[in-house]
């Protein structure tokens, strides 16, 4: 069965940074696959954040994202990060690593609040 496993998430200021990662386990083909991080603000749908090739080299990421995140990820480890700063408010949300961009194949997600 496969597994996304997110953490990192929590609670920060605006203009801060936090290092969200995601372990992926049961997934045979994690080192041929893109992945993704998506995410959901309150009373929102979900939005597509980053996306990053096999490779890690190809790495695409939202206007909304562009500049402040950046998503790596560790073949030898089955995981995935995205580190995020200069955060505001409108980053605020549940942040998903996800198989499709869509976000229909993701976990359990991991909560970031951006507030005073």
């Amino acid at each position: 069965q496969v597994q996304l496993v997110e953490s990192g998430g929590g609670s920060v200021q605006p203009g801060g940074s936090l290092r969200l990662s995601c372990v992926v386990s049961g997934f045979l083909g994690f080192r041929d696959s893109w992945m993704y991080w998506v995410r959901q603000a309150p009373g929102k749908g979900l939005e597509w954040v980053a996306s990053i090739a096999p490779t890690g080299i190809s790495k695409f990421y939202s206007d909304s994202v562009n500049g402040r995140f950046t998503i790596s990820r560790d073949n030898a480890k089955n995981t995935v990060h995205l580190q995020m700063t200069n955060l505001n408010s409108m980053d605020t949300a549940v942040y998903f690593c996800s198989r499709d961009q869509s976000g229909w194949r993701r976990g359990r997600g991991t909560r970031v609040t951006v507030s005073w």
